[in-house]
């Protein structure tokens, strides 16, 4: 059994926790958020799909982000990202027409 993680592992506990950094203020969304993704998993059955690209492009913008340079655009286009990726896995598990809704 691995080692207990400090900042989670796995796939939806981790997008969970990452989610939790972008509730708050964008010029606070930053602090610590990069520790997220050393154990964020994506599961084998998203491997080679839109939800593994996104992944990738998630952990690219929040590794590539410059803490106090563009915090509210990067913050507002990884919020965007995390729904994506929502809406990607709840269409894959088979829900029709999945939706983050308007006042999200």
């Amino acid at each position: 059994m691995p080692a207990q993680s400090q900042f989670g592992r796995g796939f939806v506990v981790n997008l969970t926790l990452l989610s939790r950094h972008f509730g708050l203020p964008p010029e606070k969304a930053f602090f610590g958020v990069a520790d997220h993704l050393n154990d964020l998993i994506v599961p084998e059955q998203f491997r080679g799909t839109e939800i593994e690209e996104l992944v990738e492009r998630l952990r690219k913008m929040v590794i590539w982000h410059q803490p106090g340079v563009l915090d509210k655009e990067d913050a507002a286009e990884i919020k965007r990202l995390l729904n994506r990726i929502a809406i990607a896995v709840d269409t894959r598990l088979g829900i029709a027409g999945p939706d983050a809704g308007k006042y999200d």
